[in-house]
């Protein structure tokens, strides 16, 4: 992991899921990774708000807005910045094509390295079945991996306690449930699939919260992961090397049950 106090200049970073509106992101740590890093420019790889928890439950605190700040501060100061949305912000949709405090909204872009070399930026639930053709599923999965993240809230309060470090009651899923392991493998090869249609040399994606970088199908396949748990993005360095950041060494905030727990305890 790379992190140190000075700022890192990059070629470009890309960033996805931060689900703003979701009790249980990692804000914090993904406004301490924006102070460290610039780059020329920033992908918005898709649900970076949650609408559809945001029209369930409207909240807004201030750090939502510090994030907003940051993006606008960057962008005036030079930084290009092109927000492509996803299934979870799809409203925004509906502003293709135009620019909101010069950042960009498109459906989906070409990025060139500074190797020559193109990818495909895209959100990625284009080419997600259930979330094409059963919304109603897509709702229902959101549910279940909401009720997962509560459960870990639980889970990981006892685990520090206890001295061990975080575990992902979700990631767990991921990686041995067989339908989980075969949908993404379906996902990423739909991916792979239409970079190979575009004539690009890679695509990189978020959506299904998993962060890699690997080679398939002659394609490099990138996923930028999220902010909920993993804090992960990707950065193009300045030669043009592709790298997967994980951005975890900030502190996780105490649940607001745990901070009550501290006062009442100094009285």
């Amino acid at each position: 992991m790379i992190k140190s106090e000075k700022i890192r200049r990059v070629r470009a970073l890309f960033i996805s899921d931060v689900h703003i509106g979701m009790r249980t992101i990692q804000l914090h740590r993904l406004l301490d990774f924006l102070k460290h890093h610039d780059a020329e420019t920033i992908y918005l790889v898709g649900d970076i708000v949650d609408g559809w928890r945001l029209q369930k439950k409207w909240r807004w605190p201030d750090e939502y807005n510090e994030l907003a700040q940051i993006f606008l501060d960057k962008a005036a100061n030079g930084t290009k910045i092109v927000y492509l949305p996803g299934n979870h912000d799809e409203f925004m949709r509906d502003y293709l094509g135009t620019y909101f405090g010069e950042i960009e909204f498109v459906d989906r872009a070409i990025h060139t390295s500074a190797q020559g070399q193109t990818y495909l930026v895209i959100h990625g639930d284009q080419f997600d079945v259930v979330v094409r053709h059963a919304k109603w599923l897509a709702h229902v999965g959101d549910w279940a991996y909401n009720f997962a993240l509560n459960t870990n809230i639980f889970i990981n309060w006892v685990r520090r306690r206890l001295g061990f470090s975080y575990w992902s009651l979700s990631a767990w899923a991921k990686h041995k449930v067989k339908n989980a392991v075969s949908i993404i493998g379906r996902f990423e090869e739909a991916l792979v699939h239409e970079a190979k249609q575009s004539g690009v040399d890679g695509v990189i994606c978020g959506h299904i919260h998993m962060a890699t970088i690997h080679e398939k199908q002659g394609i490099q396949y990138i996923n930028t992961g999220d902010w909920v748990e993993s804090c992960t993005a990707i950065a193009e360095t300045i030669e043009g090397e592709f790298e997967l950041i994980k951005w975890t060494n900030t502190p996780i905030k105490p649940t607001r049950r745990e901070r009550r727990r501290v006062r009442r305890a100094k009285k």
